[in-house]
């Protein structure tokens, strides 16, 4: 059995980065809403939650980055585009991937959320958000307006506002 005859639509992808984001962008923003919720709403049970979702947002966050990194040098896109969106997107990622590292160890420290600095550990999860979610659209654009992903439509496609 072939990977084209269990995800038809895979067979037409550059490479495996696109199949692993998602898992980490959605695993780390709930992770957020989460521990938000643990602190307005005072329940500590679902910072255990929380905890697990930041734990397996991150290393999702490192398996995205890894898979993007290796591969970079075969997306096809014209260099406006990646001079204007892919090193853009590959360096918000990174930055994700550090706040989400950094995220994890603290909440590490004193799981699984950190009382005293609370409000800053808080402060860097939506920064981590924030950072994630620009870094995404950016990867949202290299793939619908430039077919970065996949093979739908003739290579390079130049960058246009």
């Amino acid at each position: 059995m072939t990977l084209a005859t269990l995800l038809p639509g895979a067979a037409h992808l550059q490479n495996i980065h696109p199949l692993v984001v998602h898992y980490p962008l959605a695993l780390l923003s709930v992770a957020v809403m989460l521990y938000l919720a643990t602190w307005i709403a005072g329940r500590p049970r679902w910072a255990w939650l929380a905890f697990w979702m930041l734990i397996l947002g991150t290393v999702g966050a490192w398996v995205a980055a890894a898979t993007g990194l290796y591969a970079e040098d075969g997306v096809m896109v014209a260099r406006s585009v990646r001079n204007h969106l892919l090193l853009h997107h590959e360096h918000l990622m990174l930055v994700t991937v550090g706040l989400a590292t950094v995220g994890t160890l603290w909440a590490g420290l004193a799981p699984p959320f950190p009382g005293r600095t609370r409000p800053f550990f808080v402060l860097l999860l939506i920064a981590l958000v924030a950072v994630m979610t620009v870094g995404a659209d950016y990867g949202g654009r290299l793939v619908y307006d430039y077919n970065a992903g996949g093979d739908a439509c003739s290579q390079p496609i130049d960058f246009t506002r």
